[in-house]
């Protein structure tokens, strides 16, 4: 029986790289967009990678009631189960990880319990980073 398992695992994983060939014909393809018809004939360069804020220093906020912004990247996972953000920010570890705890306005106890409102961080916090391209124009004033 082990072997017959053995044997199948490989043969299903030899089967995973079946078909995988790269196109023989590089004809350009048609996409039809915003800006018209545009041939596609070759690939862009990666955009310049996203540098975040150093360590240690808050951001300033933009306007009053701004929920604090985040400086470093936000990729950590949040589900029903676990929250990432909790890893650093939870009460008992914020002080030795040395980053800012969760603020007593989104907990329900004194052991820094988070309210179910406020347990999806990145509802209101956003990461801020120095992208290198703008993503879109903006043209917002405060005038």
């Amino acid at each position: 029986m082990k072997k017959l398992l053995s044997v199948a695992a490989i043969l299903l994983s030899l089967n995973a790289y079946a078909g995988q060939q790269a196109l023989a014909d590089s004809t350009p393809v048609q996409v039809e967009s915003r800006v018209g018809d545009v041939a596609i004939t070759d690939n862009s360069p990666a955009e310049a990678m996203a540098t975040y804020p150093t360590r240690g220093k808050a951001i300033p906020r933009s306007f009053a009631q701004q929920p604090p912004l985040i400086p470093h990247k936000d990729s950590y996972r949040i589900t029903t189960d676990k929250n990432g953000c909790l890893t650093c920010h939870a009460w008992d570890k914020a002080k030795r990880m040395k980053a800012t705890p969760v603020a007593k306005s989104h907990v329900v106890d004194d052991k820094g319990t988070l309210n179910g409102m406020n347990y999806f961080c990145v509802q209101c916090h956003v990461a801020q980073a120095d992208n290198k391209q703008p993503l879109m124009e903006n043209t917002f004033t405060t005038k």
